[in-house]
């Protein structure tokens, strides 16, 4: 039979000056390397002030805003709502308020604040306003359904138009200024 001789293990560190001296150098050697990440990190970027980089021009280009809102000079002005409006006269026959009539002139302010924006172009589905064949059916309906269903909303129209500041009265007025235009 073959006699195996196994060595036994050994330590590097054979007195206590060495293992003072070991314990110490695990310290201060991974202490000295972040030490020296942390300077090459907040030193090394120093740009002088005579770099091209660093001109007023070069900084105000690197502070920009990304986008800019450019509006169409060919574009009409936004509609803003006028303090006072003039009358329109109702189309013959409609039962709308009569000229000057205060429910008159409220109505079309709404309309021009709030309903003109899908109703002026036929955005979503609305009826566009004084199209007689699209408001047609609308207005076999009736009015209270009208009315119920601009205050509620309806498919793609939000309760109000969109403008829940509104009253009821408000919107009431702004169906009936259109109605009006298409009878």
């Amino acid at each position: 039979m073959a006699e195996y001789h196994v060595e036994e293990h050994s330590s590097l560190i054979k007195t206590p000056k060495q293992l003072v001296i070991v314990v110490v150098l695990a310290f201060a050697v991974p202490i000295t390397l972040i030490a020296m990440l942390v300077h090459l990190v907040t030193s090394g970027g120093e740009v002088p002030a005579s770099h091209p980089g660093m001109s007023e021009e070069a900084v105000a280009k690197r502070l920009r805003p990304v986008g800019e809102v450019v509006i169409d000079p060919n574009q009409p002005a936004p509609v803003a709502a006028p303090a006072t409006v003039a009358a329109v006269a109702p189309v013959s026959g409609a039962k709308s308020a009569p000229a000057g009539h205060p429910a008159t002139a409220k109505g079309k302010s709404v309309y021009d604040a709030t309903c003109n924006v899908c109703h002026a172009a036929g955005v979503a589905g609305a009826p566009k306003t004084g199209d007689k064949a699209q408001w047609a059916p609308r207005l076999k309906a009736g009015m209270s359904a009208l009315y119920a269903s601009s205050i509620k909303g309806k498919n793609a129209m939000p309760p109000k138009g969109g403008n829940l500041a509104l009253s009821d009265a408000d919107v009431n007025a702004a169906v009936d200024y259109m109605v009006s235009l298409v009878k």
